[in-house]
């Protein structure tokens, strides 16, 4: 029986893995990057056509100008967010009058994020996306273990399934600063940069172009670069532990970022030499070692590349960034996830953030596409 389960559980590994080989995910990013809240807008017009693609759909409408008609793209939330809220492809239909109100793109191209959108013949606002909230407890219940006492950090059964998401913090912070930032990193005033970590110079100026530029530069939204580091903690799509016990090994699954997996290996090794990765060939997700010290997962992951942010907000990191991560599950619904930031490339000395995510019972880890995205 256990060769059988750790035999299934490698499996979704595995798939998951073949997956990330031909479909990237895409994490939600900050819309004021690319759509200026400045500027409210109102078109009334017909539409032409849905493209009910990810990261966003877009609903094109053609509006009268003159004698003429413009063509322009209406932006709305993710595919997951939509059909998690009611809505679908057939919500409307090429020929349907409708009415949307929102703020226009940066760039002066005829693009709209919709605030609302109102259909016609109904009067009924659609595609409205309601926040999505962790699951009320109503008991703390007991934390899942193995027959050895060690806690899972998946499903508590081989007949159940599960992921962690609702992250209580979605972008880096050093423990015990506050600052206002929306869900994206984006900071509500410039002048709280220096205190969101302790940077060097260079990186607190390059923090704070990319904060002024409101994001716009994010690799994960213009190139669908992986979420390395602490960013794969702070998605909303979540994240799937499979504990492959025979082999010593965790496979941590994304819903976001673009589904490839990573993988803390338990069984002593140290960071070298290992395949897939080396000081020659960092890594996106670095090398991961990692032992239990009672009831805590400690790892030690290392071997970054410097090709993607590895938080919300456009932190900086070098490749001399090594994080200590800190694993523990108090009960079964609370994750704990702790990191020490050690990056003397750029800042100016060790810190650590830290933050919870709520166990989202008996159902699959969604998937975010990252395909045909819109400049």
């Amino acid at each position: 029986m256990k060769n059988r389960v750790s035999t299934a559980l490698l499996s979704a590994a595995l798939l998951a893995a073949a997956l990330a080989g031909t479909v990237p995910l895409l994490a939600h990013h900050e819309i004021l990057a690319k759509f200026d809240d400045t500027k409210p807008m109102t078109i009334t017009g017909v539409v032409s056509d849905v493209d009910w693609k990810n990261p966003h759909v877009h609903v094109f409408v053609n509006v009268k100008k003159a004698s003429d008609a413009e063509n322009w793209a209406v932006e709305l939330e993710s595919i997951l967010d939509l059909t998690r809220n009611g809505w679908s492809e057939d919500t409307v239909h090429p020929g349907d009058q409708v009415t949307v109100n929102g703020i226009v793109a940066r760039n002066g191209s005829r693009q709209i994020w919709a605030k609302s959108f109102k259909l016609a013949k109904t009067g009924r606002d659609v595609f409205t996306v309601a926040e999505s909230k962790p699951p009320v407890v109503l008991n703390k219940r007991p934390t899942p273990r193995w027959a050895d006492n060690i806690p899972k950090l998946g499903a508590p059964s081989a007949s159940a399934q599960g992921y962690w998401a609702y992250p209580s913090a979605t972008a880096l912070v050093e423990d015990g600063v506050k600052v206002e930032m929306s869900k994206y990193g984006l900071l509500k005033n410039i002048a709280d940069a220096p205190k969101v970590a302790p940077m060097q110079p260079w990186a607190l100026a390059l923090y704070r172009e990319r904060q002024k530029r409101f994001l716009a530069d994010d690799p994960t939204y213009l190139n669908c670069k992986p979420p390395g580091g602490p960013r794969q903690f702070q998605l909303p799509e979540g994240v799937q532990f499979v504990e492959d016990r025979e082999r010593q090994r965790i496979f941590v699954l994304l819903g976001g970022g673009n589904t490839n997996y990573r993988i803390i290996f338990l069984d002593g090794r140290g960071h070298q030499g290992q395949v897939g990765g080396d000081d020659d060939n960092p890594l996106y997700y670095g090398r991961s070692v990692g032992k239990w010290e009672g009831d805590t997962l400690v790892t030690d992951t290392r071997g970054f590349n410097e090709d993607f942010w590895f938080t919300n907000g456009g932190l900086t990191h070098t490749d001399q960034l090594t994080l200590i991560e800190r694993f523990s599950r108090p009960d079964l619904d609370t994750l704990n996830y702790e990191v020490s930031i050690d990056d003397p490339g750029a800042y100016t000395r060790p810190w650590k953030a830290s933050w919870t995510m709520h166990w989202v019972a008996d159902q699959e880890l969604p998937r975010q596409l990252c395909q045909d995205n819109r400049p």
